[in-house]
């Protein structure tokens, strides 16, 4: 049943002889297989996971297809692609089980033009086949992209509880148009990075649940913490997520049945 299920919605695979763009945020020196990604989650009790494509590679999204395609019941894929990509390609690496993509534009010093015919026929498209568009975005700079992605009819996925700017938290202007969004219809938000924000993290996924509710959430490990390696037991992101949301019918929903719709369901 749904309600057992433990789906992990962002997760990493790669290996060292991947090539990297120029300049990249993090340049790994390890290796982390499909096959080690399975091994943590049989260890912890996860069915499922989404490999979130990672921005030092780019668009050579050739290492979460061959995971995607080994195992399909078990893993779905976003990835990172040129706006100018064809409809039979999406098609292609729809039926390999590629389930949306990501924008990687946190760093650039501007953000592009999501306004242009480029960007307004990609989005098209991601709709067309039911995908969704995860921004790699800072949480200041959701107000300025989320009119279009909105307006496109996308299915938008936020992580990592939206980045919200630390000093004003919930009351941030990416935090406050994030919950707009998903009161929209179309937006979910990954309860995940917990890490990344310190104890304040805690109040912003209380404040999710409390405004989006469960069937807006899905949970995400971030495994495996590029940049911020050994520190964080696999466990410890559970151990985070029960104490963000104590009561135990709403977190099994936003760890299975909210992602298993999203992610896999007719898929």
């Amino acid at each position: 049943m749904t309600s057992d299920i433990k789906i992990d919605t962002h997760v990493h695979v790669f290996t060292t002889d991947m090539p990297l763009i120029d300049n990249p945020r993090h340049a790994p020196t390890y290796s982390f297989t499909h096959e080690q990604l399975i091994g943590v989650m049989d260890a912890h009790g996860i069915e499922r996971a989404v490999i979130a494509a990672a921005s030092p590679w780019g668009d050579y999204n050739d290492y979460t297809l061959a995971a995607v395609r080994a195992q399909p019941k078990r893993l779905r894929g976003t990835l990172i692609a040129k706006p100018t990509i064809d409809r039979f390609a999406l098609e292609a690496m729809s039926r390999d089980g590629i389930v949306g993509v990501r924008l990687p534009f946190i760093g650039l010093p501007a953000l592009p033009d999501i306004t242009t015919f480029e960007y307004r026929a990609y989005f098209r498209r991601l709709a067309d086949l039911n995908w969704h568009v995860h921004p790699h975005v800072e949480g200041e700079d959701l107000p300025k992209i989320l009119p279009t992605l909105e307006a496109s009819g996308v299915k938008i996925v936020i992580d990592h509880l939206g980045r919200p700017e630390p000093k004003a938290g919930v009351n941030s202007a990416g935090f406050k148009a994030m919950l707009r969004s998903i009161d929209k219809g179309r937006t979910f938000v990954k309860v995940s990075g917990g890490y990344r924000h310190g104890p304040e993290a805690v109040g912003y996924a209380r404040e999710l649940v409390r405004v989006a509710g469960p069937e807006r959430l899905v949970w995400a490990s971030d495994c495996p913490f590029v940049g911020r390696e050994n520190e964080f037991p696999y466990q410890s992101t559970l151990d985070w997520l029960a104490e963000c949301v104590p009561d135990a019918a709403a977190r099994a929903r936003i760890l299975g049945e909210t992602p298993m719709k999203l992610y896999f369901d007719g898929r």
